[in-house]
């Protein structure tokens, strides 16, 4: 038995703040729920936090990670058994500011293909505070960053739509080269695939993390640092309004 995914249901389900579910499975340190809202680390976004409430108590949730079934990390002795019921609720503040990051990653690998001759996403980290996104092959220099981040926020004022929904490898192939999409790296048995769209096609993206509804609440992305990291990659660093340390 896994865990529905509450939040990938569609972008709005994103915003969603609480839920109810039901526990199905027990460890020392940790709880599987029938349903949840916590986001668990993948796809280089960072996991959610929150609570969990119960007639019989409070535990903070410090950890989320699996992908069929969701561990939330509640510590030991937590005292919740197979059958209870609990009333989740997610650290908004974390939450948003990962639904910012995220969909700012997205455009801003758009704009690198587009832009830098096919240049690749071959990693990203997303956090509250700060994000990164590793390009292949590509080398920037100051001017590069500049019109990148540029052309990113000129985008993010225009504010278009980011929506959601399931397509097929080859409707995804037929926007999007495969190698913008990454499709190499995800399982061949999956044919339907959950992708994130910006605008008409500003970026589309097969992806099961959280986003924002409009790219203007990404609000003004800026620069924090590039590294090189061998072999044609080069890493960069930003922040949002609101996000920095």
């Amino acid at each position: 038995m896994t865990s529905n995914k509450l939040y990938m249901e569609s972008i709005d389900a994103c915003y969603l703040k609480e839920f109810t579910a039901e526990v199905i499975s027990v460890s020392d340190d940790s709880v599987v729920l029938n349903q949840t809202l916590f986001y668990p680390l993948g796809g280089g976004q960072n996991w959610d936090t929150g609570t969990l409430l119960w007639e019989s108590g409070k535990l903070s949730v410090t950890e989320v990670r699996g992908r069929g079934d969701i561990q939330h990390f509640v510590g030991e002795d937590h005292g919740l058994q197979v059958g209870d019921l609990v009333e989740g609720e997610i650290d908004w503040d974390r939450r948003y500011a990962h639904m910012r990051m995220h969909t700012a990653q997205h455009l801003v690998s758009g704009i690198v293909y587009e832009m830098y001759d096919g240049a690749r996403t071959v990693g990203n980290q997303i956090h509250a505070n700060r994000s990164r996104i590793d390009f292949n092959p590509v080398k920037f220099s100051d001017e590069m960053i500049e019109n990148l981040f540029h052309k990113a926020n000129e985008i993010v004022e225009s504010n278009p739509k980011v929506t959601d929904g399931i397509m097929t490898r080859e409707q995804i192939n037929a926007i999007m080269p495969p190698d913008r999409t990454n499709m190499d790296l995800l399982p061949i048995s999956v044919k339907q695939l959950r992708v994130v769209r910006i605008g008409d096609n500003i970026d589309l993206c097969p992806c099961a993390g959280t986003h924002v509804r409009e790219l203007s609440e990404v609000g003004e992305m800026q620069f924090l640092a590039k590294k090189n990291k061998g072999k044609g990659t080069t890493r960069i660093s930003y922040t949002l309004d609101g996000c920095e340390d």
